[in-house]
């Protein structure tokens, strides 16, 4: 996820960090040159049939409908993500102090050794990346899972309970914060298995692409030599939001626009590591603006 501080003016212009240009640029180019080409056949060839604009304003608020319903969805995602995120890390903190009143030392360590495992699987687990050094820190099964370290705590609470060290009450808050950690953690898988549908991503892209190569016809009586600019303008937001939409719509990926899952993941180790006796490790740093 891009991080710092906002730039302004000039350097927010030309900043390529983090934009999705050098991805659609080909597109665009394609799309100028084709745009010129008509301008060209058109002054010195022979004249083209030309269309009215007002056809094109009518095409372009119904692609303008189209993009901006998709975008939003999109974002809905990423933030909603986000706010999942954010849960697990409530609750992890408060999972930890709920053990320190209800666990005795040993089991309380077990259990947040525990949780610690569970937020890097499900980290490893949305990413679809391989085991870490991090992950391996707390949990060195091979096939380990997010699910399997929930079901551990759950057991390390009911060996409590049968053993008397914990009461009716203190089981009940335990699991009833374990099923808000396994709520959060559907709602993220969910996020991640299902993407928009296809036929979104389908339907834009095809208009997105007809609307700009057509474009030209309606601009080059008015604009002149001026229309491939006109055209890789109106490109650039077409083909920049349906590529914005993209990265929005996996919010878990590695991409510069991705959730810092990295970064939340070591602070919620900040914040149990030193209730096991361990010092806690420095907050996560962007590397070129960028946290992981």
């Amino acid at each position: 996820m891009i991080v710092g501080k906002p730039k302004h003016g000039l350097s927010l212009l030309i900043t390529m960090h983090g934009s999705v240009l050098p991805r659609i640029l080909p597109r665009i180019g394609a799309v100028m040159a084709l745009a010129a080409a008509i301008t060209w056949i058109d002054t010195y060839l022979m004249p083209l049939q030309h269309a009215n604009a007002a056809a094109f304003t009518g095409f372009g608020i119904a692609l303008s409908l189209f993009l901006g319903f998709r975008n939003n969805a999109a974002y809905e995602r990423w933030w909603e993500a986000r706010k999942l995120w954010g849960q697990l890390i409530a609750d992890a903190r408060a999972l930890a102090r709920e053990a320190l009143v209800f666990f005795p030392d040993a089991q309380r360590m077990d259990l947040i050794r525990e949780m610690l495992a569970f937020v890097h699987l499900h980290r490893i687990a949305l990413r679809q990346v391989s085991p870490d050094a991090e992950l391996r820190r707390w949990s060195t099964l091979t096939d380990d899972s997010a699910v399997h370290a929930l079901n551990r705590m759950a057991g390390l609470v009911q060996q409590g309970y049968r053993s008397g060290s914990v009461d009716g009450f203190g089981v009940r808050s335990l699991m009833e914060r374990l099923a808000s950690i396994g709520l959060a953690q559907a709602g993220c898988e969910r996020i991640a298995s299902t993407p928009l549908p296809f036929v979104y991503s389908l339907l834009v892209y095809r208009t997105s692409v007809l609307y700009c190569l057509l474009l030209p016809l309606g601009l080059v009586e008015s604009a002149g030599w001026l229309t491939p600019i006109f055209t890789g303008v109106v490109a650039y937001m077409f083909f920049g939001l349906a590529a914005v939409t993209e990265e929005l719509e996996n919010p878990f990926g590695t991409s510069l626009n991705g959730l810092s899952l990295d970064a939340m993941c070591r602070v919620i180790e900040i914040d149990l590591m030193p209730q096991i006796g361990c010092d806690a490790p420095d907050p996560a740093q962007p590397v070129g603006g960028y946290l992981s």
